[in-house]
């Protein structure tokens, strides 16, 4: 019989899932699969979708079961992707929740806005599936602790796409600082440079045929679709993004935390603003945020105007010792004395599989993950206390221990979000 969800078959059902995201997630089970072949459902197919179908299918024994979007296009592409590079085609689905009711599907990927990480990993471990879930984790600090109680409670390998912790050269370069190579360190600086485009004034127009935006706000509050949303200004609105801070500040603050082998601030306070445009984006251009860890302290960076930054690279992270520098900076670190002196160099590459390799490896050998969500929402709660501080306008006190708010006023109702009716009670865990 010929598959019903195909690509070559696929007529989109945009009223079924309306009704779906509008009456909250589906309560479905889901089990193990009884052999080798990890089995993966992927959903969100637009930008970094496309390289998890890359890095499964350069996978032994992994099969992408099911293609997941709201965006016909994206959906038909996506699934064109792996019909190339695979022998059995995956079925096409607009609502992801269909592929949680398969028992032979092991793992859900996510890699859809901020505002569906968390309670698609929440729903899927609940089915009984794995999560790779994209970063930042999650939208809101709430958030960040139901997912790690439900990876908890549904026993699932839950893994964050913070990648770097996969790459062996910044693996080796975090050993360093770790092993005392560059002395006591005591603080690291992080950043990330690009040259952003306005995203204009946007206008109320119809949903575009292809686009069932129902579903694509899913567990959001409602808002009318306008015509410069999707499918990247998505990022710089609070009801849905979390600015550059969620977007690339997590992948730099990360591997400072990791170096640092802190977990919690004492404080944060973020500067910067909105300088460059006169357009609808709401989050900052420019962003200064620190966080004290009592013993040490790091920071993050970000100019959207430009995309020159400290030394000579994008992106980075440099390591401040008392006995010299470890600085990761584009696909290379180095190691430099205290009078700056270049001691060694290390040219990597990017290789989003070795991250998508140890999740698969952890499902079927129960390999050690190399970002469990538990350490994954670490990371990424320094970028939700950077933008409350920074929407606040106010320094954050915390209990460095609990990672909580010594006041939980000053969070001034941004520690939670507000969600569609019938949806917060399906994921507080």
């Amino acid at each position: 019989m010929q598959n019903p969800h195909s690509r070559r078959s696929f007529i989109k059902q945009s009223g079924t899932a309306a009704a779906l995201a509008a009456t909250g997630p589906l309560i479905l089970r889901g089990a193990e699969s009884p052999n080798r072949r990890v089995r993966v459902a992927v959903m969100g197919l637009n930008g970094r979708g496309m390289a998890h179908i890359n890095s499964y299918l350069a996978q032994p024994d992994v099969e992408i079961a099911y293609v997941c979007d709201v965006d016909s296009r994206a959906l038909a592409k996506g699934a064109q992707a792996v019909e190339k590079r695979q022998t059995t085609a995956p079925k096409m689905i607009a609502d992801f929740r269909h592929a949680l009711d398969d028992k032979s599907v092991d793992a859900i990927s996510i890699a859809t806005p901020n505002h569906w990480h968390a309670p698609a990993a929440i729903l899927s471990c609940a089915a009984g599936k794995h999560v790779y879930v994209e970063k930042p984790g999650s939208h809101n600090p709430r958030e960040s602790q139901w997912m790690v109680a439900a990876a908890s409670k549904y026993d699932r390998r839950v893994q964050m796409g913070n990648q770097r912790r996969s790459w062996p050269w910044v693996q080796e370069a975090v050993a360093k600082v770790q092993a005392g190579e560059i002395g006591k360190v005591t603080f690291a600086r992080t950043w990330y440079n690009n040259a952003r485009p306005s995203i204009g004034h946007g206008e109320v127009v119809p949903v575009p045929d292809w686009l069932n935006f129902e579903l694509w706000q899913g567990p959001a509050p409602e808002r009318p679709f306008v015509d410069n949303l999707v499918h990247y200004n998505w990022h710089w609105r609070w009801h849905w993004g979390n600015g550059e801070l969620g977007n690339n500040g997590i992948h730099a603050l990360d591997v400072a935390r990791w170096g640092l082998q802190v977990d919690h601030p004492k404080s944060v306070c973020c500067g910067g603003g909105r300088y460059q445009f006169d357009d609808d984006q709401e989050t900052p251009d420019i962003y200064l945020t620190t966080f004290d860890f009592g013993h040490c302290g790091a920071s993050w960076e970000s100019h959207s105007h430009h995309p020159y930054g400290f030394e000579d690279a994008q992106f980075g992270i440099t390591f401040y010792g008392d006995k010299g520098l470890i600085i990761i900076a584009g696909n290379k670190y180095r190691v430099l004395d205290p009078n700056g002196k270049e001691q060694f160099t290390y040219q990597g590459k990017w290789n989003d599989a070795d991250h998508f390799g140890n999740f698969v490896r952890a499902i079927r050998d129960d390999e050690k993950l190399n970002s469990p969500i538990d350490d994954g929402e670490r990371s990424t709660m320094l970028c939700h206390l950077g933008n409350i501080a920074w929407r606040a306008g106010k320094t954050l006190q915390l209990d460095s221990t609990t990672g909580r708010l010594k006041s939980e006023a000053d969070a001034e109702g941004m520690w939670e979000r507000e969600y569609r009716p019938g949806w917060r009670e399906k994921l507080a865990i």
